[in-house]
């Protein structure tokens, strides 16, 4: 394998150059992941390519926040679409494998490395992403749980799933069916939740609802009012285009207060603060 390498450039300048050759060993390191990338991609619009680039990125500068950030996001993401978790750790040691791979290369154009240095890098490296798996699982682990239990609720008592992300963000992921008695207690609780904890943004993900009949529309419209009179900021994540449809012939529009984003992980990215 040649690489490209210019003088004084830096380990990320080093695999940007070199970018098809970095996805190509990754994918090759990443064997049972490779076939399942497009799927992971259509099932929770979570793309795996960039996403390395980024985790490569953000362990190279050490940018541990932001490790943490990602790895909360992407536990959630992928505790949400149930997707297998053996493909996360499979995918994250095949980067580190990859990674590893480039560095050593570089190592060997630089010449500038010495035998403490590596040393020093291995432990940083391997350290920063061992630090996002734990990240990733606790959080994978956490949601998951959250979402069982609340499954359960609802399925036992037709409850609503709200669950807590942080002291000022709540998730409520609405699943299957939705008629006028299951929207009046999900108006009970909705209201009752931001009294209780006094919660600032609400994300109402709606992907796995595939359609709404409109006095069932015309109610949510109702409760997000509700929750903002509350203080409450609604953001409506994963809007499938059957309810898109009706709500625009409908003539209904969302308030100032509440925001619009195509799926959950947009939402996370953007509220999800460590």
């Amino acid at each position: 394998m040649e690489y490209i390498y210019q003088e004084n450039v830096s380990l990320i300048e080093f695999i940007n150059a070199n970018n098809q050759k970095f996805e190509n060993r990754l994918l090759s390191e990443a064997v049972n992941v490779r076939d399942k990338i497009d799927e992971i991609l259509e099932i929770g619009n979570i793309d795996l390519v960039n996403n390395a680039h980024k985790l490569v990125i953000d362990i190279i500068n050490g940018e541990e926040q932001a490790l943490k950030l990602f790895a909360r996001q992407e536990g959630i993401a992928w505790a949400t679409h149930s997707i297998v978790l053996t493909f996360k750790l499979e995918w994250v040691q095949a980067i580190r494998r990859t990674l590893w791979i480039f560095i050593e290369s570089y190592s060997s154009f630089s010449k500038n490395q010495t035998f403490k240095d590596f040393f020093d890098l291995e432990k940083q490296i391997n350290n920063r992403v061992d630090q996002f798996l734990n990240t990733f699982f606790i959080s994978y682990s956490t949601y998951k749980d959250s979402l069982i239990k609340a499954h359960r609720e609802l399925v036992e008592k037709l409850s609503v799933p709200i669950i807590p992300i942080n002291p000022a963000v709540c998730i409520l992921p609405l699943i299957g069916s939705v008629d006028s008695f299951r929207t009046s207690v999900l108006e009970e609780k909705v209201l009752t939740e931001i009294g209780r904890t006094r919660m600032q943004i609400l994300i109402m993900d709606l992907s796995g609802i595939a359609d709404m009949e409109g006095d069932v529309i015309d109610h949510l419209m109702k409760i997000i009012d509700g929750s903002s009179m509350m203080g409450c900021k609604t953001v409506i994540t994963g809007l499938r285009p059957e309810v898109v449809r009706k709500i625009i012939h409908m003539g209904v529009t969302f308030d100032k207060n509440t925001k619009t984003l195509g799926t959950l992980q947009q939402a996370l990215k953007e509220y999800l603060k460590v």
